[in-house]
């Protein structure tokens, strides 16, 4: 009996493994499907040969790739939307939450939830969006004086809660003004 215990160390850390992959090629399988709909099917678009580069040093397989494009193409291509959220956050952080989703009303739920069970504020459109401008990548960027610093246990609380927002499945992006 003693293989017991090293097959389940072995199986125990490949799930975790295998869980992580997931997350990731679905993330980016969501990602393409957007940058494709957006570029109205031309998969030799900048924005979704940008992004279908970042799969692909992230390991995600060229099936998944492929699979991702077609169905962009297709009559599922719809369904996804990308969406911001915006919010405060432990010490009055300003947050924007990119997430890409087929359901914005369960994903605003979730969001809300997030938010309520630990210490942030869900905000209207606007309210946040001010102080961040977009850069070249598309990324948002806090404007010049509108960072936060914030104390240690602050820091905390927001690094808690952007790890709960990065483990939703719907969301892809959290940007903050924190220092």
């Amino acid at each position: 009996m003693s293989g017991h215990n090293k097959w389940s160390k072995i199986k125990h850390k490949k799930a975790a493994t295998d869980a992580a992959k997931s997350k990731i090629y679905t993330k980016y399988n969501k990602l393409i499907q957007v940058a494709v709909k957006n570029a109205g099917g031309d998969i030799t678009a900048a924005s979704v040969v940008s992004i279908i580069d970042a799969a692909k040093k992230e390991n995600v397989p060229k099936d998944n790739i492929d699979r991702a494009i077609k169905k962009a193409s297709g009559a599922d291509a719809a369904q996804l939307h990308e969406v911001l959220y915006e919010g405060f956050g432990p010490g009055g952080v300003g947050m924007l939450i990119k997430a890409i989703t087929d359901n914005t009303n369960r994903t605003v739920n979730e969001v809300k939830l997030i938010y309520t069970k630990n210490g942030g504020t869900f905000a209207s459109s606007g309210a946040v969006s001010w102080g961040f401008t977009k850069n070249d990548e598309g990324d948002w960027e806090a404007n010049p004086g509108t960072e936060l610093k914030l104390s240690e246990e602050d820091e905390e609380k927001l690094e808690n809660l952007i790890e709960i927002f990065e483990e939703n499945d719907d969301i892809t992006d959290v940007y903050v003004n924190a220092a």
